[in-house]
């Protein structure tokens, strides 16, 4: 396939990422690779992959190039490719459909400049299954990865200091001045401040690039600081969303403003950043801030005219307060006006929302664990700090679920505060100091114990069943080709690794994919690798004494069991069971087949006392769950001990499911006669 022009060979580029950064990543880079040179066209793939950015694209690649392909589930920088034309699609369509990508990039737009982190452009499909995530969606997300860690350790540490240096005092649970304790609370109180600037900044920064997080950081700080703007509570989180996309979209419109050459290389980190953080600053000030001031005034009226109704109405409306922004003036309204209520003598006000404060973060946290395949690994981490948080009432803990679905999770969570609210005002619990949670309680601050506790665990249930079915529903409704696709390449087809932290290992060894060779072995590849015996692979992980020639299992987790037993034989695996228990335990989380009839079963357990590979054929084939409905006949099961699970575990997942979608090394590892065989033609993997 020739260039438009026809004088040379068609040069194109490509850039392929999924949100674990592992299987599918390679798998897309490895058939877009041979389609390109089935096709006679010159490819170069970069993989950006949780192990690192490999075959990473030049300057002069990316001159010579005459289209690039993005074939991503993740936000890829596309600044480095002004003036080329870009097709954006997702990983689903690399791995299915790489020839007509080819065919579409020659017709594709042409990319502008002004682009942030690849979220000025629109979105470009390549037709049916590998539409590509929206803007919005992640610029969202990427503000979410950045907020996370500030709330966990905020969260915690406030926790843990109140936990083991606090008191309960008639003004709240609070920790001696100048004590140890004190000042680890410190500490985290900085890192709940933080995490909402962190938040609106990393939302800009995904719309407009570096010139948008200035404004995006500040912009968040005022939506968080009420006094700025003459309310009593800040916007919280949902300002900061507000305040991102407000700076990202700023930004981006500056840019397009046409000014004097000489005034462009200040534009990016002088002028941009400072009119957008003056223009936002003062507009939230001025037009936002009001409102919200306005808000917080007139709902503290509407609650006073209140205190005479039903207490089960009262405490309904309390707690839906406190679940819809938790820290915002909607929140703060609530918690405040309980709190004022505690000196006149009404500690049953307090009471109620004492029992929905917790409810958030328990709530969302329990949701993790009741149906973990509908989350991410960092997502059920993030759970249990949550979990931890609650305990203590920080509602905070709850944020990162609400800034990522806020469809779903808010409407859960107020069903769960008012539910909590309404049970604790039907039977008049009392709270005497202003803060919630079960801490309270265990500290003897709150009157009628057993109800409290009653409308705790049943607001916390009513959040995480309404979540989870909110999820379920969504999923139903988005669900089809395209969703199975993108859901198969994104959550779980292979590994349920941490969608926002990358892991800074390098494969060894591995210079990106090529075009060329790339289905027929080479005589030097076949032989073993310096320093590894002719009957070890994979680093000696994968030995003839871990491979089957033929399994006899006829089912997923007979296969499971009997490649367990079977690596039980090298004496490197401690507890059987517990490995079992691991690998079924990763299958819940999502299928491990890939497709393509393989499957990847694999478990990070101490049941292993280090990294073993071992591999199986089934004649018959097995039914594994794959997308593309085939059955398993090539197994590969992964062992790692949980220290090795951050780099090994992660380079022999890249390593195998690059190598499996060669289709000449299928065939040979298919058509092998024995074990001796089966070895000779594993040393190919590299």
């Amino acid at each position: 396939m020739t260039n438009p022009a026809g004088e040379r060979p068609l040069k194109l580029l490509a850039v392929t990422a999924c949100p674990t950064g592992i299987a599918h990543t390679y798998m897309a880079a490895e058939k877009l690779a041979q389609a390109a040179d089935a096709l006679g066209v010159e490819m170069k793939v970069e993989t950006q992959g949780s192990i690192g950015a490999e075959n990473v694209l030049s300057d002069n690649d990316v001159i010579d190039a005459d289209g690039i392909i993005i074939a991503a589930d993740k936000d890829v920088d596309r600044s480095r490719f002004v003036g080329k034309k870009v097709l954006a699609v997702g990983v689903a369509e690399g791995i299915h459909h790489p020839e007509r990508l080819i065919e579409q990039v020659q017709n594709a737009p042409v990319h502008g400049a002004g682009g942030g982190g690849g979220g000025a452009t629109a979105p470009t499909t390549g037709g049916g299954g590998g539409k590509e995530r929206s803007v919005a969606y992640k610029a969202l997300m990427n503000g979410v990865s950045y907020m996370i860690p500030f709330v966990v350790v905020g969260g915690l540490l406030i926790a843990i200091s109140l936990a083991l240096g606090g008191d309960a005092t008639s003004k709240g649970y609070a920790i001696p001045e100048g004590t140890f304790w004190a000042h680890v609370f410190d500490i985290g109180v900085i890192g709940f401040t933080l995490m909402v600037p962190i938040l609106s900044g990393y939302i800009a920064y995904a719309i407009g690039d570096r010139p948008a997080l200035v404004p995006g950081m500040i912009g968040g700080w005022i939506a968080n600081t009420g006094e700025l703007y003459d309310s009593k509570a800040g916007a919280g989180f949902i300002g900061a969303i507000v305040t991102g996309f407000l700076a990202g979209y700023l930004v981006l419109w500056i840019k397009k403003v046409k000014v004097p050459n000489f005034v462009r290389p200040i534009m990016p980190i002088i002028v941009i950043p400072i009119v957008a953080t003056t223009a936002l600053g003062l507009f939230f000030i001025y037009v936002i801030g009001k409102p919200i001031s306005w808000v917080f005034t007139h709902l503290t009226d509407w609650l006073s005219g209140m205190t005479g109704t039903s207490a089960i109405l009262l405490g309904a409306i309390l707690g839906l307060m406190i679940a819809f922004d938790m820290g915002g003036p909607v929140n703060k309204t609530a918690f405040l006006f309980g709190a004022g209520l505690i000196a006149t003598g009404n500690q049953t006000v307090m009471g109620m929302c004492a029992a929905a404060i917790p409810v958030m973060p328990l709530g969302q946290g329990l949701a993790t664990l009741l149906r973990r395949r509908l989350y991410s690994e960092q997502e059920r981490e993030t759970g249990m700090a949550a979990l931890f948080m609650g305990m203590f009432g920080i509602s905070e803990g709850a944020i990162p679920f609400a800034a990522a679905r806020p469809a779903q999770v808010i409407p859960a969570n107020m069903l769960g505060g008012a539910v909590a609210g309404a049970i604790a005002g039907m039977a008049s619990v009392q709270d005497a100091v202003p803060h919630g949670g079960p801490i309270v309680a265990v500290l003897g601050a709150v009157g009628g114990v057993p109800m409290f506790f009653l409308a705790v665990a049943v607001g916390t249930l009513v959040t995480a069943l309404t979540t989870n079915a909110l999820i379920d529903i969504k999923e139903r409704a988005g669900r089809g080709t395209a969703a199975l696709a993108t859901a198969g390449a994104g959550a779980g087809a292979l590994v349920a690794e941490p969608v926002l932290v990358g892991v800074g290992a390098e494969v060894a060894g591995s210079g990106g994919v090529r075009t060329e060779s790339s289905s027929t072995p080479t005589q030097a590849a076949a032989q073993p690798a310096e320093g590894e015996d002719e009957g070890e692979v994979l680093s000696g992980y994968l030995t003839a004494q871990t491979v089957k020639v033929r399994i006899d299992a006829d089912s997923k987790d007979a296969a499971i069991r009997e490649m367990a037993a079977m690596l039980a034989t090298t004496g490197k695996v401690a507890d059987p069971d517990a490995l079992v228990a691991a690998a079924f335990a990763r299958e819940e989380q999502g299928t491990t087949g890939l497709g393509e009839e393989i499957a990847i079963p694999h478990a990070k357990t101490d049941a292993v006392t280090e990294p073993i590979v071992g591999f199986a054929r089934s004649a018959e084939g097995v039914e594994w769950g794959s997308l593309d409905g085939t059955k398993a006949k090539l197994i590969f099961m992964i062992t790692v001990p949980e220290a090795a699970a951050g780099d090994e575990h992660l380079r022999i997942l890249a390593l195998l499911s690059r190598k499996l979608m060669d289709t000449g090394f299928r065939e040979r590892l298919s058509a092998a006669a024995d074990e001796a065989a089966i070895l000779e033609v594993l040393r190919e993997i590299r």
